[in-house]
């Protein structure tokens, strides 16, 4: 899955994308690089980020899956997107996959909505929101506690309808280094206990920077370590900024798992 924020704030990216003519040239080149999905979002998430209006969200968003699509019409796009209304436009305009960061926690229309458009849906773990969630988080036992909220997700997304479902434990939203990695070190717990996929998405994040010392610019070489692990702890979906580099990750844990 290829990251294509069309924000001016990204905590990576921010700006570099913005505008149909900058995306559509990223998303190109993601596609080539062996992209499966482009997730496309059009508000940051990064810790403190200050909230983006309905309206502003819909204007990056919209016009940037309808030229995607009119250029490469077979591409899967998922729109990151935690508002039901943003999600329904963003399906509508050929989007066909809803990744919400908010898990449902912070519009109580989404389950509702996704179950009504017939999409997957990408149920992510946040403690507290963007603009807090760094601000002292705090669990008793972070795996077991993002174990639980999976379970409690997806019972009401099933009662509703919804069946493709794909877990997200949230790497670096309300969490500290610790809690990152010990989700990663058990990464294996949330498909083996739910049966559904999961998706890893540590792609220069704080977790590698804090770690080796280093800004996001220079977290590559982490990244593609963690992508490993995360991999071999049984990741399905890998959320990356660097399509190629994680391509070549996995074909080469393809090749180490099928010796």
């Amino acid at each position: 899955m290829g990251i294509l924020n069309v924000t001016p704030d990204s905590f990576f990216d921010g700006g570099r994308h913005s505008g149909k003519d900058a995306a559509l040239k990223q998303a190109e080149k993601m596609l080539s690089e062996g992209a499966v999905i482009l997730d496309i979002g059009g508000a940051s998430s990064r810790p403190g980020a200050a909230e983006v209006s309905e309206q502003e969200e819909l204007e990056r968003v919209i016009p940037v899956i309808e030229v995607i699509k009119s250029h490469f019409s077979e591409a899967v796009i998922s729109v990151d997107t935690w508002r039901a209304s943003v999600a329904k436009a963003a399906v509508e305009t050929g989007a066909s996959v809803v990744n919400d960061i908010s898990g449902g926690q912070f519009d109580e229309r989404m389950f509702e909505t996704v179950a009504a458009l017939g999409t997957p849906y990408i149920v992510m773990h946040m403690q507290g929101t963007p603009a807090t969630m760094q601000q002292n988080p705090h669990y008793d036992d972070v795996v077991t506690e993002v174990l639980d909220f999976f379970i409690r997700k997806i019972e009401k997304l099933r009662a509703l309808g919804v069946k493709d479902i794909v877990l997200d434990p949230g790497f670096g939203f309300g969490k500290t280094v610790e809690h990152n990695y010990q989700l990663l070190k058990n990464f294996h717990v949330f498909g083996n206990v739910t049966g559904k996929p999961v998706l890893a998405g540590i792609s220069r994040k704080s977790m590698i920077c804090k770690v080796l010392k280093v800004n996001p610019e220079h977290a590559l070489n982490g990244t593609t370590a963690l992508h490993m692990v995360a991999l071999q702890q049984g990741a399905k979906i890998l959320r990356v900024h660097d399509v190629r580099e994680a391509v070549e990750v996995i074909k080469l844990w393809e090749t180490f798992e099928n010796v």
